[in-house]
């Protein structure tokens, strides 16, 4: 997939709360709560617009029924994706619009994304690094295949600084 890197768009908020609401109406009971999360949950920092939704749930093994359902509406199943006890749906094919990353409500993934998104949107010099890091690599790849691992290691970095000041903000 190409690399499509946009300005922060305000519509992204919006396309958000729509999917929630449409995802209501199928999971009903199951869900506890919706998180947007990711570049596209961060005023100003240029994101893929891929909107990144997190689906809290009570019991993860449940959602995989619904796996029928949802591939007949046009998500892309495609279970834990390398992270154990999620289950990601992916919305709009080669144009993707959402990545709907299921939890179970004590997944410990579920903080550490919250934490992440929380820390870009009180520190804004650090969102701002963060969007020229991933212009730069847009500029060098072209394809999310070679983009996406090149950012592994920058994230992992601004990760461990969002945990720190977390941690600090406890303490």
């Amino acid at each position: 997939m190409k690399v499509r890197l946009s300005e922060f768009n305000e519509s992204w908020a919006i396309m958000f709360q729509k999917e929630t609401q449409f995802l209501k109406t199928i999971f009903e009971d199951e869900i506890i709560g919706f998180e947007h999360f990711g570049s596209t949950s961060v005023h100003g920092l240029k994101a893929k617009p891929v909107i990144d939704m997190m689906c809290i749930v009570k019991d993860i093994v449940k959602v995989d029924s619904y796996n029928h359902k949802m591939s007949e509406l046009g998500y892309d199943v495609a279970g834990e994706w390398g992270i154990p006890g999620r289950r990601l749906f992916r919305k709009g094919g080669d144009n993707r619009t959402h990545h709907i990353h299921f939890y179970q409500f004590d997944n410990p993934q579920i903080e550490r994304h919250l934490i992440f998104r929380d820390y870009l949107r009180t520190h804004p010099e650090e969102a701002a690094r963060y969007s020229r890091f991933k212009e730069d690599l847009a500029e060098r790849y072209e394809n999310t295949s070679d983009y996406s691992p090149a950012k592994k290691s920058f994230v992992k970095e601004l990760e461990q600084h969002a945990l720190d000041w977390y941690a600090q903000s406890k303490g």
